[in-house]
């Protein structure tokens, strides 16, 4: 596997992780294709818009979030799958553990932007 493009799409989904941009549309946009859909640990189906808006209500409130057991797959020659554990933590509250993944996939520009994502409760 290309340890290079690893780390290239591990710094994307940390980019996510950043409350700065989950606060800016314009930041979430270079990140998340127009055809983007998510499905939430709650079983809905969100699009684009949807998680855009939701991001962008979010307080800044010192939570921070963190990623380990990070690996990807290459599904085709311009798409990966990138699976990962992540912990929400805030402060004076149990952390909160999900399993993830989410599909990258590189346009005709270079840029890899995520067009799907799920995360799942872990026990």
């Amino acid at each position: 596997m290309n340890s290079e493009l690893r780390d290239h799409v591990r710094l994307l989904e940390e980019r996510l992780f950043d409350q700065t941009v989950r606060n800016t549309r314009s930041l979430l946009e270079t990140l998340l294709s127009p055809d983007f859909r998510e499905i939430g640990n709650s079983g809905r189906l969100y699009t684009h818009e949807e998680i855009i808006a939701a991001l962008l209500e979010e307080p800044s409130d010192g939570t921070t979030r963190q990623l380990t057991d990070f690996e990807i797959q290459t599904l085709a020659p311009d798409v990966v799958l990138a699976t990962y554990r992540s912990e929400r933590i805030v402060q004076g509250e149990p952390p909160v553990r999900a399993l993830r993944s989410s599909i990258w996939r590189r346009g005709a520009n270079g840029a890899w932007r995520m067009v799907f994502h799920q995360g799942t409760p872990e026990r």
